[in-house]
């Protein structure tokens, strides 16, 4: 068991393995501060790039509707802890996920990260994959990853 009085941080996306982190915490840990970060890649931009150039509108709507889906999955999180008496804060960054993890952590005083094995499917799942692995080699705090 983790002890109590933590800062835990929790970096999600909206995938099953970020949502098994966030049960773990709110089951495991009694009275942790719950913070739940996530980190727009704007390596995914350029996705967006055509043969006739960067479509910086496209780009604006889809960081737009990105962010829309955070906050429905920020809120469905609040909803959970709230119905076991935890309040939950909730931040978005955006930047290399591995890198605003770490900086998170060092710069809020987070004590220990909880966060799932795997992000979403296809390419975006390799390179979460490999967010998971960055931030266990390089973290100055503990880390659980959850399956």
């Amino acid at each position: 068991m983790i002890d109590m009085e933590q800062h835990i941080l929790v970096p999600v996306d909206s995938s099953s393995s970020s949502e098994s982190a966030f049960e773990y915490v709110l089951e495991e840990i009694p009275e942790p501060t719950i913070t739940l970060l996530h980190v727009l890649n704007p390596l995914t931009v350029f996705n967006q790039v055509r043969a006739e150039g960067f479509d910086y509108e496209k780009s604006r709507q889809i960081e737009q509707e990105r962010r829309e889906v955070i906050e429905q999955i920020f809120d469905e999180y609040r909803s959970k802890g709230a119905a076991r008496d935890r309040e939950i804060k909730t931040v978005i960054e955006a930047g290399a996920p591995d890198e605003k993890i770490l900086e998170y952590t060092e710069n809020m005083g987070v004590d220990h990260i909880v966060m799932g094995s795997r992000g979403r499917s296809g390419m975006e799942e390799a390179l979460l994959g490999s967010v998971a692995k960055a931030v266990v080699k390089r973290s100055s705090v503990p880390v659980t990853i959850v399956p």
